[in-house]
């Protein structure tokens, strides 16, 4: 289902042609091939010959190892009150820089029940503060956000550079000898 005119035709031989489309089919089928078009944008698109079932394996071999390669980045969400105590907090605060170290965004909520409401401006300052104690491990992503009952604010990681080994640091020398 080849449209070009014509196409850079790849042998298995190692022969490179520019040839019209049927003249490249028929060669394929006679060398008991099929004609793969491997790159169509290309002027004039390149079609390999090869074994069309091969192709299928190696296109699919390919997909797994890109998706076992990839990093799916959750967001993990971790709930405050307007009051909640020193100790909640850090315990949270830790949980929050184990995401993000992981490479996953956290999501801080703060819930209002009944009057809370009214003091809004305790949780943001929360929020805000949590951000600020964050700052080393992840970025924010826009200011919190009241919806309803509930203020959030959502965390970014930072990507960390590897440290390199400290090439600073004096190489041990030898001793002189003492005589």
């Amino acid at each position: 289902m080849i449209r070009a005119r014509e196409v850079r035709a790849v042998f298995p031989d190692g022969v490179v042609e520019i040839m019209p489309t049927h003249l490249a089919i028929k060669k394929a089928k006679e060398m008991g091939l099929d004609l793969i078009l491997v790159a169509p944008t290309a002027e004039p698109p390149v079609a390999k010959a090869m074994d069309y079932g091969q192709w299928q394996y190696e296109q699919k071999k390919k997909q797994s190892e890109a998706k076992k390669k990839q990093h799916v980045i959750q967001v993990k969400e971790l709930k405050f009150r307007p009051n909640t105590d020193d100790h909640d907090y850090e315990f949270k605060k830790n949980h929050a820089i184990r995401f993000l170290q992981e490479g996953n965004r956290v999501k801080a909520v703060v819930q209002f029940r009944g009057r809370e409401i009214a003091h809004v401006d305790l949780g943001q300052k929360l929020l805000m503060r949590f951000a600020q104690d964050l700052a080393e491990y992840g970025a924010i992503e826009g200011q919190p956000k009241l919806e309803g009952r509930n203020a959030h604010i959502i965390i970014a990681p930072v990507k960390q550079q590897k440290k390199k080994k400290d090439q600073s640091a004096p190489s041990p020398t030898p001793a002189a000898p003492t005589s």
